[in-house]
């Protein structure tokens, strides 16, 4: 038997090591900058144009495409290949730019009206892209890392103060197994899980919680995406907020979420409309339970989902001995005279961050927030390769 594997659309495995000529002047020549362009030459007017905006520009994106550690690094390359320079309109050896120059430049491309220019070029490709590939952005996850920088004299009042950041891993159990400290700034990045692609990404300050910053993450990444398109959203516990939940809810957006363990003494609580005569609890990742009263002990079961019930807003869950094919001892108690065994309806609106639509106790879930390893070790893993390195200005670090 032959089981075809299809790659995702840019899988990292096959990216060429060493991309040809063609290759390169086809990727300069898609990227829309046009405006940010315009608006690089109008900031110079007229003064000393010794190294154009065009060449400078052509340095940044070849030391992206051609995955130099540094702009030093390019402009090396750049020295060595007549034909590379070609291709950003650099014709002499001499006109390669200085690292100097290319730091200046850093600085104007950092700051508004610039910034923002530079981001409509990310959003532009995005949505061509999201047209032509029917799938982009249906399943997306996210996470954020640090940006390491310096603190500048005069910084940016229209990019946030850079800070101090601090995160820590944990283990299973709750112990802290790595920390993570840095000075700058975060990146936010929301990823199309199959084909590993960034359809959106924030800046902010260190100080910002990853649930303040996923609202305006997933408006940006609706409006780069055709509309309806995005179904679900993958996110550790960092993202497990009230917040969060209603505003995807209202997107009409799944959330994959984690549970943030909040409950210090309680297992478990009786659903809303049970009291003590029932056997129906949940615990706090919202996973509902029935209680075989006739063993002794009684002995808990995790029930059956059903299905989520979107005109009533309710997940449906049934007894699991009878949707399993097993015999539980309190059957006559719970089952009597019912086809499929007794039926618990929950009402979302209880608590969305409890009973999301798709249950954490479920393998749909489990295999959707397995997903997240797109946004680890695609885009995400090169903006956490910075982290180790050298410190940039704050409006370097802001791009």
């Amino acid at each position: 038997m032959r089981l075809a594997v299809t790659q995702p659309l840019f899988a990292w495995e096959a990216l060429e090591d060493n991309p040809s000529l063609q290759t390169v002047r086809d990727l300069l020549a898609i990227v829309p900058d046009g405006r940010l362009l315009d608006a690089l030459r109008r900031s110079r007017g007229h003064g000393r144009d010794d190294y154009p905006v065009e060449a400078l520009w052509g340095v940044v994106l070849l030391t992206i495409l051609l995955r130099h550690p540094t702009f030093d690094a390019c402009l090396g390359d750049l020295r060595r290949n007549a034909a590379l320079r070609r291709l950003v309109g650099i014709q002499r050896e001499a006109d390669v730019p200085k690292k100097w120059n290319v730091s200046r430049f850093l600085k104007v491309l950092g700051a508004e009206p610039h910034l923002g220019l530079l981001h409509d070029v990310f959003d532009t490709m995005i949505r061509t892209l999201g047209g032509v590939v029917r799938d982009l952005g249906m399943h997306t996850a996210g996470d954020s890392t640090g940006l390491r920088t310096r603190e500048e004299a005069d910084p940016d009042p229209a990019l946030p103060a850079p800070a101090g950041g601090r995160k820590e891993y944990t283990d299973e159990t709750g112990q802290v197994t790595k920390v993570l400290e840095w000075f700058g700034y975060k990146c936010h990045l929301l990823v199309d899980v199959r084909h590993e692609l960034a359809v959106a990404y924030r800046a902010s300050s260190t100080k910002r919680g990853d649930n303040e910053e996923l609202p305006p993450l997933v408006a940006e990444a609706q409006a780069n995406l055709p509309e309806g398109r995005m179904k679900t959203l993958a996110y550790d516990k960092a993202a497990d907020d009230a917040k969060v939940h209603a505003c995807l809810a209202e997107a009409g957006i799944e959330p994959v979420i984690q549970n943030r363990s909040l409950w210090k003494e309680e297992s478990e609580r009786m659903l809303p409309g049970h009291d003590g005569r029932s056997n129906i609890v949940y615990d706090e990742a919202g996973t509902v339970h029935c209680y075989d009263k006739t063993s002794e002990p009684p002995v808990r079961h995790r029930m059956a989902f059903i299905g989520r019930e979107a005109s009533r807003g309710t997940l449906k869950y049934r007894c699991p001995a009878m949707h399993e094919g097993w015999r539980c001892p309190n059957h006559d108690r719970c089952n009597a005279g019912k086809k499929y065994g007794k039926t618990v309806r929950v009402k979302q609106e209880i608590d969305l961050r409890r009973f999301p639509p798709i249950p954490r106790a479920t393998k749909q879930f489990e295999r959707l927030y397995r997903g997240r390893t797109a946004v680890a070790k695609g885009p995400a893993s090169e903006t956490r390769r910075l982290t180790g390195g050298p410190t940039l200005p704050a409006r370097h670090a802001a791009l």
